[in-house]
């Protein structure tokens, strides 16, 4: 019985291991397709060559385990600590190279070392053949693998944050070589001692909270002409800004936001459906219109009333993917605002296609309007730039665009469309054909 709880407890910990460290990963390279599929590659392949080096092992099979479990309790409860992650990210560049490395030193190595592990133990399980053996070994393994995702993704990271899961992880193979080595004290003592370890290294200080979706922070900022100005970082990028003052100071592109809503358009007594939560700043002393966030972290507005604000946000709010929520809701908005990012200047990839953009449309009075935060280069010149304006005017028309820091490389683009316009083929006045006079009169010969 014990074999089968260790291969258990290896099936638990080596996919657990995988999801957090993809949730690591997230503030410094994004959660997109081109991450995740290499990062389960790696993953994957470091196991494959577990596998290998397992069916070499001929004998001490347990105290093979025992030291495996021991070194990838560590590498899991120091490698995936958030401080050793930002250490990597922080001090190796680019982040490419910095990705390589924590592959490298931290995610392979640990897959590697459970990987051995079922072909190991598979030659001390008594059964009638051969296959009857492995298999009872990999459905354990299994077994824990699925357990494994599912309790660390959705009840430990939810509740208690990334770096109980972490801990949850690296004890549990802990307590693997402990029941291996359990007959020696001073054996024993190793996995004791890495406990500590692991227990010291994910009790760094955090602002505000780790949950499965982000890391958030507060800082203070040294602004003479504000009142307690304090920042909120969203997986380490600038989500939000506010202070004391009456009203409030926050970021460039809300002041813009809000001064397009209230003033230019001035909107009073509307429905403002806002995707991205950040800060809850854009309805922050606003008491003209309501407001609805939708976030898919469910902690968000706890974590940011309590540490960011410092009092309760005005307006609703919903936890549930963005493009999820404007697909399935039959209440119609005034205006939508789209303010989703993952980490500092990457949009979800399925929040930047066509089928969402005609999803918010949906969701839109006949005469409502969409406004979109995009961080892009500031010349709008880029593929990227280019394509993701495109992809908009494709479901809305023509839609305005206005870039707050034109000095700059990349910049905030407000990007402002009518769901009552309609996209058209484009048109080109020439020398030979130009319609240009009539045109500018609402008359168009076909």
């Amino acid at each position: 019985m014990l074999i089968y709880l260790i291969v258990f407890i290896e099936g638990f910990c080596s996919l657990g291991a995988e999801i957090i460290a993809l949730r690591r990963l997230v503030p410094h390279v994004g959660s997109s397709i081109i991450v995740t599929a290499p990062t389960i590659g790696f993953f994957l392949f470091a196991l494959a060559v577990g596998y290998a080096t397992g069916g070499k092992v001929v004998d001490g099979h347990l105290r093979r385990v025992a030291r495996n479990f021991l070194l990838a309790g560590l590498i899991a409860g120091v490698g995936l600590a958030g401080p050793t992650v930002q250490a990597i990210f922080a001090h190796i560049q680019p982040g490419v190279l910095a990705y390589l490395v924590f592959m490298a030193v931290v995610l392979c190595p640990i897959a590697w070392l459970l990987g051995q592990t079922v072909p190991v133990l598979s030659n001390l399980m008594k059964h009638s053949h051969v296959g009857q053996a492995s298999g009872m070994a990999l459905y354990w393994s299994t077994l824990g693998s699925f357990l494994g995702s599912v309790s660390l993704s959705v009840f430990v990271m939810q509740w208690f944050g990334v770096s109980t899961a972490v801990v949850a992880c690296a004890v549990g193979l802990l307590a693997g070589a402990l029941m291996l080595e359990h007959r020696r004290w001073h054996q024993a003592l190793a996995p004791l001692l890495g406990a500590g370890v692991v227990v010291a290294a994910n009790l760094g200080p955090v602002a505000a909270a780790d949950t499965a979706y982000a890391d958030y922070q507060v800082r203070a900022l040294a602004l003479p002409d504000q009142v307690n100005p304090r920042l909120f970082m969203v997986n380490r990028s600038h989500s939000s800004q506010t202070d004391d003052s009456q009203p409030p100071k926050t970021h460039r592109y809300i002041q813009h936001l809000r001064q397009a809503l209230l003033d230019d358009l001035g909107f009073k007594d509307k429905d403002i459906l806002v995707l991205g939560a950040g800060g809850f700043t854009l309805s922050q002393g606003e008491p003209l219109n309501r407001y609805t966030y939708v976030d898919i972290d469910p902690a968000i507005r706890a974590i940011a009333e309590q540490h960011f604000l410092q009092a309760p946000a005005n307006g609703g709010f919903i936890a549930e993917d963005a493009r999820r929520f404007v697909a399935g809701t039959e209440r119609r908005f005034d205006a939508v605002v789209v303010d989703v990012y993952s980490d500092r200047a990457s949009i979800p990839s399925h929040l930047v296609t066509r089928e969402f953009w005609a999803a918010s449309r949906r969701a839109l009075h006949p005469q409502g309007v969409l406004m979109a935060n995009l961080i892009l280069d500031s010349r709008l010149a880029t593929p990227y730039a280019r394509h993701v304006l495109d992809t908009m005017e494709s479901v809305y028309g023509r839609c305005a665009t206005h870039v707050l820091q034109k000095g700059q490389a990349f910049a905030n683009v407000i990007a402002t469309c009518h769901a009552s316009s309609q996209p058209s083929a484009p048109g080109i006045y020439t020398d030979e054909h130009n319609q240009a006079d009539l045109e500018k009169f609402g008359v168009r010969l076909r």
